[in-house]
């Protein structure tokens, strides 16, 4: 039963994930924390989480924007480290809460125009910063990392396939790290690639709806999920 609840929520996460860019471990993490245990729960969810984003890559491998998905690994894959390393120290909510307030001050500004970035080189390093922190410390930074690519104004299968192609080089960083510091077994290794390959299925049936949606109406509709994922977080925290 708990391995069909996770596949079940890895398959609803990913359909989200992929429609909008992130969000997918936002949903599993309460639900994975309940069936594996806090201790495991974000070295599990990198796993399934590499595996998501790396069909999400797939899916638009051909859109990708290298430059600057480059540019946001350079600052998001050291301080991913860095808080892989952490993530046991911090107490889970009030970085949670944190993102929360920090993503919903960000669509703000972004939909009000009171502030436009238009240098992209410095958006993709502070949001490649911020994100590969939170990443590392929470399991979660990829709000953070969506809305910087939101700036970018790219079209919807770009958007997902370069912002996946970052999430994919942390998550890779993370396991790495994880696999030392937790110690994960057999048994851990298997939920994650369980999940995972629920997480394409789920990726593969947003892909069709993506490719359908008009430039702007999609951008539209991922600044209000970040604000419904931000006030989530904020209001929770977790």
């Amino acid at each position: 039963m708990i391995y069909a609840i996770l596949i079940f929520a890895s398959f609803i996460a990913a359909f989200v994930s992929g429609a909008a860019g992130f969000g997918g471990a936002l949903l599993l993490l309460p639900v994975v924390t309940s069936c594996v245990g806090a201790e495991v729960a974000v070295p599990v969810l990198t796993i399934a989480q590499l595996i998501g984003n790396l069909s999400r890559m797939a899916f638009g491998i051909k859109q990708i924007d290298w430059k600057s998905v480059g540019l946001f690994c350079a600052t998001a894959l050291p301080l991913a480290a860095l808080g892989a390393f952490g993530f046991s120290v911090l107490p889970k909510a009030i970085v949670t809460r944190c993102i929360g307030g920090a993503l919903i001050i960000l669509v703000l500004i972004k939909m009000i125009k009171k502030l436009e970035f238009k240098n992209s080189k410095r958006a993709m390093l502070i949001g490649g910063a911020a994100t590969g922190l939170l990443s590392g410390l929470a399991g979660s930074g990829g709000p953070i990392g969506a809305a910087a690519f939101l700036t970018l104004g790219l079209p919807p299968v770009a958007y997902i396939a370069s912002e996946a192609a970052t999430a994919t080089a942390m998550h890779i960083l993370k396991t790495a790290i994880y696999s030392k510091l937790v110690g994960l077994d057999g048994s851990a290794l298997l939920t994650g690639l369980a999940m995972g390959a629920a997480m394409i299925a789920g990726t593969f049936a947003a892909n069709h709806i993506i490719k359908t949606m008009e430039k702007g109406k999609f951008q539209n509709y991922v600044a209000v999920l970040l604000c419904v994922v931000g006030a989530y977080m904020l209001i929770l925290g977790g």
